[in-house]
């Protein structure tokens, strides 16, 4: 899931705990918009530790050589 999928899950668990005022007998409609949110904000962490991993930049393993130090026969 991508952090548009994230971030959806975020809007439609608040719409679901704030906006909405619908009673069931057997699902609690504000505990499920919770636990959307609830997954949203995990699924973002996630993906910005990801993202973040990806971008780290690793310094060339090799060395630079300048005329100044190669030996000529």
């Amino acid at each position: 899931m991508g952090i548009g999928g994230c971030i959806i899950l975020i809007g439609a668990g608040a719409i679901l705990a704030f906006a909405t005022d619908w009673k069931m007998d057997t699902v609690d409609v504000d505990l499920v918009g919770w636990i959307m949110m609830i997954v949203g904000i995990i699924g973002v962490v996630v993906y910005a530790s990801i993202a973040r991993r990806r971008r780290m930049v690793v310094p060339p393993s090799t060395t630079v050589v300048s005329e100044d130090e190669r030996h000529y026969p």
